[in-house]
């Protein structure tokens, strides 16, 4: 499955974004967001991972997981307003941050999920960093791979059931980053085609 991480990060990678993230300025109330954004098996869940594991010696971390607020196959570009209204606008305000669950299963919304206090906030998936989700990420870093490479990494941890929908998402990725223009807002790009 998708939050089964099977590698390690690249060990620069990691220190590159919690090098950034520990100078700087929250935007969203005492939060420091970490948006790791980029296409589909790139590596973003990885390296959420080895973030998390870094920052934590340095204060609490939470880490969100835009799969679980798609909505659906076709629900990519609602992402982002989704993640904003239902938390980064309540941790702005200093108010706990509940989430809604898609469930990819039943195609359906399915139970909530609450965002514990921290002081980092690591949220992975694409659209992550898009607006009007962008403007609370005090580091952006766009995760990027070799399109064949994602490709087979992603059929490799899905499984073959969901090769029908990979053309499907990516066009809706390629849509979504473009009018965004969100590789080139990053603060970081990194390239994980050598993991």
């Amino acid at each position: 499955m998708w939050d089964e991480v099977t590698r390690p990060p690249r060990e620069d990678h990691v220190a590159a974004i919690v090098s950034l993230a520990l100078v700087a300025e929250p935007r969203c109330g005492d939060v420091v967001v970490i948006a790791l954004d980029g296409p589909s098996g790139a590596g973003k869940t990885t390296l959420a991972r080895g973030i998390e594991l870094a920052l934590a010696p340095r204060g609490p971390v939470a880490v969100v997981h835009m799969d679980h607020l798609y909505p659906g196959w076709d629900g990519l570009a609602q992402a982002p307003g989704l993640l904003t209204a239902q938390v980064l606008e309540p941790m702005a305000r200093g108010e706990r941050a509940t989430y809604r669950l898609w469930s990819w299963v039943r195609e359906q919304w399915s139970g909530t999920r609450d965002v514990p206090p921290c002081t980092f906030l690591v949220v992975e998936g694409c659209g992550s960093s898009v607006e009007p989700a962008g403007s609370y990420a005090a580091v952006s870093v766009f995760v990027d791979a070799d399109t064949a490479l994602r490709m087979r990494r992603g059929i490799d941890r899905d499984g073959e059931v969901y090769r029908p929908q990979w053309q499907r998402w990516a066009d809706q990725e390629s849509a979504l980053f473009s009018a965004d223009a969100t590789r080139e807002r990053a603060d970081l790009v990194l390239d994980t085609s050598s993991l």
